[in-house]
């Protein structure tokens, strides 16, 4: 099975080798160099997905203004 490395570095892993891992969209891997000169994929077990990095501003908001208070803010 071979594929083409993208200008930025980039391989798609087929799905076949993903469905035998358990890699899914968000898996850590890794890439292990063996003397022989052959690289492996190894899948993290126990890594937590990353989070995305909007994440940490989800939430609700706390200010009691209303939407036209708001616009009135930002558009100054």
């Amino acid at each position: 099975m071979s594929n083409l490395v993208t200008s930025k570095g980039q391989v798609t892993i087929p799905k076949r080798v993903r469905d035998a891992l358990g890699i899914k969209a968000g898996s850590a891997v890794e890439f292990e160099l063996r003397p022989e000169g052959e690289a492996v994929l190894v899948p993290v077990r126990g890594a937590k997905p990353a989070k995305s990095r909007f994440a940490k501003l989800r939430g609700t908001a706390t200010v009691k203004m209303s939407t036209r208070e708001i616009m009135a803010l930002t558009r100054g």
